[in-house]
């Protein structure tokens, strides 16, 4: 049974850096796309990053584009979200999710169902 664990939220100030972490366990990691969603009070699910497991393809959300970078280190089999220059309007659970198969495509990947597999969140305040 796949699982993902993330780590490194917090409470950071404006302009502040923080770096994501999630940890990939009990399944093929090279068989996965992995995404990085947020979720704030009240609103829905949205799409930060993307990347394939080989890191040949990685794509962002118009929000956060030139501000964060997604990467992975397949021999720790983690997924990392680096963030700068944060903004108050970052502050958001962030979720890790995993999406078996190797179609990039994007109105696939940047969709919350598609993903099989959902780390349980990690809180990220950002104030003013």
């Amino acid at each position: 049974q796949v699982q993902l664990v993330e780590s490194g939220g917090g409470l950071v100030q404006a302009g502040d850096s923080l770096r994501l972490s999630c940890t990939f366990s009990g399944g093929f990691f090279s068989n996965y796309i992995f995404g990085w969603f947020r979720q704030a009070p009240g609103k829905e699910r949205e799409f930060v990053a993307g990347i394939r497991w080989d890191g040949r393809n990685t794509n962002y959300g118009d929000s956060v584009k030139d501000r964060f970078t997604i990467s992975r280190d397949k021999a720790r089999k983690t997924v990392n979200l680096q963030m700068l220059s944060l903004k108050p309007e970052d502050t958001a659970v962030y979720y890790c999710g995993g999406m078996a198969g190797f179609t990039w495509v994007r109105t696939v990947y940047t969709l919350p169902n598609s993903y099989d597999s959902w780390g349980q969140g990690t809180q990220v305040t950002v104030s003013s």
